[in-house]
């Protein structure tokens, strides 16, 4: 399969580098100035599976001439519509599109434009982000992609994928209930984002202080609630393990909203938590600490430099 991935950065380049790696066709879509410094420095990956520097391949928007086989597309929530643009000239007839952003809004975004078949589900776990040399870091050992056809369906199509994102050097996985598992990691995502946020501080930071374990296990329940309402009520195994990750004493997890915050970037809080909160409101669902969430977020985000 001839394969694009859509930007170089830490979710993208991550899978992409281990794509490569194993000898499969792997292309990247960046702007200019990522592309200058990959050149220069190559695509460099710290990881506790093993350090790697690679020479990709990289193509712009303009030099994209035929479509792919598959576009990932693992960008920000808020930079989707600038990346569609930029790889349309790669999306035909027979392409398969995998985003793994967060949330679902995506979803309605991609199928717009290039049509329900073109879209199939994803979701991808993995703590990574981009230092301050331009290095892919991963944070903790987890790695697992995941993807499906929407409808459940098992198609020759996402077995032809499988088979090439087996034996990749990460956890790959097959899904026939692919939306389902969306929703609970939109479930997970909203949850921590909105408590680390909230409480700017890390899971063992707000279980120190006093009620914030109990804090903590509402925000999960105002998130269940949501997902609930929505068609989406996710089990016990998942709801217990994430009880249990959102109260550990000591924990040093954040969510990747929290540490972009912590950077002074943009966060993902309409698309994380607005539109999650939205689809809540169309069900009737109280949510109180999702919004003041949301709200902080919003005060937040509205006082970035606009570019």
């Amino acid at each position: 399969m001839r394969i694009l991935i859509v930007g170089a950065g830490a979710v993208g380049g991550y899978f992409g580098s281990r794509l490569a790696q194993a000898g499969r066709d792997v292309t990247f879509l960046v702007r200019p100035a990522r592309a200058k410094q990959l050149r220069r420095d190559g695509l460099r990956i710290i990881s506790p599976h093993g350090d790697a520097v690679l020479s990709p391949k990289l193509v712009s928007a303009e030099e994209i001439d035929m479509p792919y086989d598959l576009v990932f597309v693992s960008v920000k929530a808020y930079a989707l519509e600038a990346a569609m643009n930029d790889f349309s000239a790669a999306v035909g007839p027979q392409t398969m599109i995998l985003p793994v952003l967060n949330g679902m809004r995506h979803i309605e975004l991609l199928t717009k434009r290039f049509g329900e078949h073109a879209v199939i589900g994803g979701v991808c776990l993995i703590a990574a982000e981009i230092d301050a040399w331009g290095r892919i870091v991963q944070l903790a050992d987890v790695q697992q992609l995941v993807y499906g056809e929407r409808n459940g369906e098992s198609t020759p199509r996402l077995k032809t994928l499988d088979a090439t994102l087996q034996g990749a050097g990460f956890d790959a996985r097959l899904s026939t209930d692919i939306m389902q598992e969306m929703w609970e990691k939109w479930i997970q995502l909203a949850t921590l984002g909105a408590i680390t946020c909230l409480m700017r501080g890390t899971i063992g930071e707000i279980v120190a202080a006093p009620g914030g374990a109990e804090l903590s296990i509402k925000m999960l329940d105002e998130s269940m609630a949501v997902a609930t309402g929505c068609g989406h009520k996710p089990s016990e195994d998942f709801l217990s393990r994430n009880a249990t990750a959102i109260t550990r004493p000591g924990s040093s997890l954040t969510s990747s909203m929290y540490r972009d915050l912590h950077k002074g970037g943009s966060v993902e809080a309409d698309h994380i938590l607005g539109d999650f909160i939205e689809r809540g409101s169309a069900h009737g669902v109280s949510k109180p600490l999702l919004k003041a969430a949301f709200v902080n977020l919003r005060v937040y985000q509205d006082r970035l430099p606009k570019h």
